[in-house]
């Protein structure tokens, strides 16, 4: 198989998605892998370490896209990119559907094979795609919230971890899954006050656990999220609905009740977003106000520590990408059932339940293609 790895255009985006461990990897099964010129610069991956493995460094995006059968990207397709999309090619990205008609719609068109990262799904309802991005996204939350809310950036002037005599900042967490998880770690290492708050009373059990009571537990209903809200410095939405657009859990009323100068960090913005008042930021300009709260809404934060994110999204994506050139998305889809979970288009059809709900799309099962039935490989 051809598998192309294009330079990716997203605002300060510097990931790679292809490692040279992963072109060896393929280039010794016997698959071409072609590599935009200076795709990998940004992660500190030269062209010639790609060209020691065995890859075809390529001019142009033109000319990786042309020749591929599966292209392999981090972030989903920009505008520029539509048309460089031929019918039958594997897309095998963060596509991020929920939210995005237009690039849907330009999917549809093109009459890729969408396959998401963030939808693979394990039979433990696990995100294995997903889950190294949010560890670092949860974390970058803590960081990049302390940093707006110094006062020269328009922040409230609190410093989370305190000082003798001064208490400590609040930081509240919604949603208690990877990324709120490891908010919490780096904002209870800083010595904040930390509320996470979840609809799992299970979930919550566990990380009070693991956090050894260091931490306060809430039910996620209206009422404690506003309370928490309202009690707040700094807020971080880290919600998750699988392949579905993100319930807006703080509403513009909750916005009037916090202090001026505080930070809300939404990482749901990639799936339209928590709060009310969300809207897609880039790392240009990360950064907007509303009712007096600073808004950090940018929707490619790992891009931000792109070594880090590229070492780590592709120790995840590895083995699905091999199983796709080895096996051809058919055969690979039959066999693995977290892999089917990933395709959200084929060949102008929505087969994902949650993008055509979100976007009032028409929705087709996957069982009506007899090439990725699994019934119909049994047969």
């Amino acid at each position: 198989m051809i598998v192309s790895v294009p330079k990716e255009i997203m605002n300060n985006e510097y990931r790679v998605a292809l490692v040279p461990a992963g072109v060896r990897d393929l280039v010794e099964s016997g698959h071409r892998v072609l590599v935009e010129r200076s795709a990998g610069e940004g992660s500190g991956i030269s062209d010639e370490e790609y060209q020691r493995v065995g890859a075809e460094i390529k001019e142009s995006a033109q000319a990786v896209f042309e020749e591929a059968e599966m292209i392999v990207k981090v972030k989903e397709p920009l505008p520029e990119e539509y048309d460089l999309l031929n019918e039958g090619q594997i897309l095998f990205a963060y596509l991020h559907l929920a939210p995005a008609l237009e690039l849907t719609k330009a999917l549809l068109k093109q009459k890729v094979v969408g396959i998401a990262y963030e939808t693979i799904q394990l039979e433990d309802s696990s995100l294995p795609l997903l889950k190294p991005m949010s560890e670092i996204a949860g974390k970058l939350a803590i960081q990049v919230g302390a940093y707006c809310l110094q006062k020269e950036n328009g922040g409230s002037g609190v410093l989370l971890g305190g000082v003798p005599g001064v208490s400590a900042g609040n930081v509240a967490i919604i949603g208690g899954g990877t990324a709120g998880t490891n908010a919490a770690k780096i904002a209870l290492g800083m010595g904040a006050c930390v509320t996470v708050l979840d609809i799992n009373i299970d979930r919550l059990r566990y990380l009070s656990d693991i956090f050894e009571g260091k931490l306060i537990t809430m039910a996620s209903n209206k009422s404690n999220i506003e309370a928490a809200v309202a009690d707040a410095d700094l807020v971080v939405g880290a919600i998750l609905i699988p392949g579905a657009k993100a319930n807006k859990l703080i509403t513009m009323d909750m916005l009037t009740k916090m202090r001026k100068g505080s930070v809300i960090v939404d990482v749901a913005v990639d799936q339209g977003g928590c709060c009310e008042a969300s809207r897609p930021t880039t790392h240009d300009n990360p950064v907007f106000t509303t009712e007096g709260i600073l808004h950090y809404c940018v929707t490619n934060m790992p891009g931000a520590v792109s070594r880090t994110s590229t070492f780590a999204l592709t120790n995840a994506t590895l083995p699905y990408i091999i199983k796709l050139a080895d096996m051809g998305y058919q055969k690979a889809i039959q066999t693995d059932n977290a892999l089917r979970k990933g395709l959200n288009v084929f060949k102008g059809k929505v087969v994902s339940a949650p993008v055509a709900e979100s976007l009032q799309l028409e929705y087709t099962p996957l069982e009506m293609y007899n090439e990725l039935s699994v019934q119909h490989m049994n047969n």
